[in-house]
């Protein structure tokens, strides 16, 4: 017998291994199948992605987009309520088993979790009042952008600030945010063209506008790093509803546009 395994027997033996090695040795997708459910994270202060319909069910492009998958793979589906800030923990301290909820594939986000095909499109975007003089990240100097904390708009507007001479207001759920953009306290925003499109509507004078496209982002299914088998079969999911339209069908509803010619193959 090898020392390290004749070590590894005695520490066992002796109950020192117990809950590490089963750690170490757990497999999310062995998990899901052993429970039947796959947990969801998603979350639900983002229309048309995530939200409460008006009989308080969840509903939207991220949470018809889980359920297709659970469908698919004949398991129950368990909705895991995340935020912005939250979506990559709920993954890393097992309190999910994948994350569908506008997540943008990032450098930096794929070095902490990994990340299927994309399944839909985000559009990143600065947006105010349409008076404001405000065309790009120069003619942002001595002005003040709010964002949701965590999301991608945090994390590339924050190192650019000093640079060009701004501020970043945080908030930490986009519900809040909404709510600061309606209310006239967040004059200036940076976040999905679709919440541009919300905090317009609720203010109804048709003048909270894009400024400027910061970047467009593919969407992803987060899933925990080094969980091949998972992705693997993610990733099978994900092929086979974009080929058999679905994916293109959920996200035409809410978005009211198609997905990208190149996504869908054609």
């Amino acid at each position: 017998m090898k020392k390290s395994t004749y070590i590894a027997a005695i520490l066992c033996s002796a109950g020192l291994l117990g809950t590490s090695m089963t750690a170490a040795n757990a497999d999310v997708l062995d998990n899901v199948e052993k429970a039947k459910t796959i947990r969801i994270s998603t979350d639900l202060g983002i229309p048309p992605a995530g939200m409460m319909s008006s009989s308080l069910e969840p509903i939207g492009a991220d949470v018809e987009v889980g359920k297709l998958l659970a469908k698919d793979w004949g398991f129950k589906y368990e909705l895991i309520q995340t935020t912005g800030a939250t979506r990559i923990p709920n993954l890393q301290t097992d309190k999910a088993d994948i994350v569908v909820s506008t997540l943008s594939v990032t450098p930096a986000r794929a070095e902490i979790i990994d990340f299927s095909k994309p399944y839909a499109v985000l559009q990143s975007i600065v947006a105010g009042y349409d008076d404001q003089p405000v065309t790009s990240l120069e003619s942002l100097k001595g002005k003040t952008v709010s964002v949701t904390r965590g999301t991608t708009q945090d994390t590339e507007l924050t190192p650019q600030a000093s640079k060009y001479g701004f501020t970043v207001a945080r908030y930490d759920d986009d519900a809040t945010l909404v709510t600061a953009a309606v209310s006239g306290q967040a004059k200036m925003v940076a976040t999905s063209q679709s919440l541009v499109a919300q905090i317009d509507k609720k203010i109804g004078k048709n003048n909270f506008k894009p400024l400027f496209v910061l970047r467009n982002f593919d969407l992803a299914i987060g899933v925990k790093k080094g969980e091949t088998k998972l992705l693997a079969k993610v990733n099978e999911w994900v092929d086979t509803n974009i080929q058999n339209n679905k994916l293109n069908e959920i996200y035409k509803k809410y978005y009211g546009t198609e997905l990208p010619e190149n996504m869908r193959g054609k």
